[in-house]
């Protein structure tokens, strides 16, 4: 069984304890805003792209609160039509996005935190949400979540109406909390406004990088 090094854990549990992203102000705990909404942190246990607990047992889904606050909108929207959101992953510690960085190489997907803005889930402005029912059970959606093949595009283009109608579901109560997508990652949600939270030098830097539209992992 792979373990991770305690110094790593305990690199991100101070992290994570410290409820600010990037030293760009504070977060807050997405459930406390809204707790009818799932939170499954998939870091938080072995399936993902790793295969191991990235993150300390217990933590919780934290973002801005704008991030919360329009979560809670897309819960109210998708509550109508008697589905909820469930948070795969929200604010992740740079040293989480280092381990998946080298576990992966991929830059179509992962964002190397070295270059750029890194991951924008660093800076508390991003989550990976997907579907449940009434009763917090999953739903059927394009694709696994981790999961980097052209089943995770934004345009779900399979044959089975009940995904497609799920996935736009999301996308729109999503929209709606004033959210954008990714076209890669259907899971993937960034802020609308996410650049007022990152400081101008670093903001410059994503545009010259290009990584404000890409929104990698």
């Amino acid at each position: 069984m792979h373990r991770v090094p305690v110094p790593l854990l305990t690199a991100i549990a101070m992290a994570l304890a410290s409820l600010d992203a990037n030293g760009g102000g504070p977060l807050v705990e997405v459930q406390s805003v809204d707790p009818t909404i799932t939170v499954e942190l998939r870091y938080a246990g072995r399936n993902n792209l790793v295969g191991y607990p990235l993150y300390p047992h217990g933590t919780c889904a934290l973002a801005r609160a704008e991030v919360a606050s329009g979560l809670a909108v897309a819960q109210a929207f998708l509550r109508r039509y008697s589905f909820g959101l469930k948070i795969w992953d929200a604010y992740r510690p740079v040293a989480v996005q280092e381990k998946l960085w080298q576990a992966s190489q991929n830059s179509d997907y992962v964002a190397n935190p070295d270059i750029g803005v890194g991951s924008l889930h660093s800076w508390g402005v991003a989550v990976d949400a997907t579907l449940v029912d009434a009763w917090n059970r999953p739903v059927r959606m394009p694709s696994d979540f981790d999961n980097f093949t052209p089943a995770a595009m934004w345009r779900y283009l399979g044959p089975h109406p009940d995904v497609r109608a799920h996935v736009h579901l999301l996308q729109i109560a999503m929209r709606n909390g004033g959210f954008w997508g990714l076209r890669t990652e259907w899971w993937h949600f960034t802020i609308a406004d996410w650049e007022k939270y990152l400081p101008e030098q670093t903001r410059q830097t994503a545009q010259v990088c290009g990584t404000q539209w890409q929104g990698k992992l």
